[in-house]
């Protein structure tokens, strides 16, 4: 039976890397897009070039109707990863407004809480469990300058992954959240000069920043590994930054 993997945000960076690798083990690969219609087209095709197939789908999941309207067009579900990504302000919280905070904070709930919701409800419909993948940051436990919107989204975004696994478990929905440290994707480009990529690299047991492909086999293996009982977990990945000795 052809299996499908729905993936938000996926036309660029981590999203896109995640769609080509489980495009390559064999699912039907649903490319989620907020706008950029070229990006996620380009991805579609990279799939069909290497022998897989799926189809991009324009939907911004931070909106109830639109989240619903995507996951109802899945005849059926088997793999959900969320990547969709809510762009922070950045600086103090003493010149940061509520609504910058706030906006980011529950933009990066919103992008989550309706496909999950929809998700759940085709997946035990089903009656075959399923594999969700949230992508948060390590920023979530870290604190840096500027960060304060960022980390405070993606500490939200963790605490509601262990829940719904939590939830979900009963089902046999493995439900996992994936934390990567600093990756080099478009998101990242302005901010990653060359002294900045080479004091990162410094800051790895590997000697190197994360590409998205490192990220998207993380993943890959969580949905189509061995790892069923598997949930509830919070896997970093970042070169081993975290073992170094600050």
């Amino acid at each position: 039976m052809e299996r499908i993997a729905l993936i938000t945000g996926a036309g660029r960076g981590i999203g896109a890397a995640t769609a080509l690798d489980l495009g390559g083990r064999g699912y039907r690969v649903i490319v989620n897009y907020r706008s950029d219609a070229a990006a996620a087209t380009s991805v579609l095709k990279r799939i069909e070039a290497a022998g897989g197939t799926g189809r991009a789908v324009r939907a911004d999941v931070c909106d109830p109707a639109e989240a619903a309207a995507l996951v109802d067009g899945c005849p059926r579900l088997d793999v959900l990863v969320c990547n969709a990504n809510i762009r922070p302000p950045f600086g103090p919280l003493a010149g940061m407004s509520w609504e910058d905070f706030a906006g980011k904070v529950t933009g990066e709930l919103a992008a989550v809480y309706h496909v999950t919701r929809r998700v759940l409800a085709l997946m035990g419909e089903q009656g075959r469990g399923g594999r969700i993948v949230y992508v948060s940051s390590l920023s979530a436990g870290l604190t840096r300058p500027g960060a304060i919107a960022h980390a405070s989204a993606k500490a939200a975004l963790d605490a509601f992954a262990r829940h719904v696994a939590m939830e979900a478990g009963p089902a046999g929905i493995a439900v996992n959240v994936v934390a990567p440290g600093a990756v080099r994707t478009e998101a990242t480009a302005a901010m990653r000069t060359p002294e900045v990529e080479r004091a990162l690299a410094r800051r790895s047991v590997l000697g190197r920043m994360l590409e998205p492909e490192d990220v998207a086999a993380v993943i890959g293996s969580l949905v189509d590994g061995g790892f069923g009982a598997v949930t509830g977990a919070h896997l970093p990945v970042d070169a081993g930054h975290r073992v170094l000795p600050t």
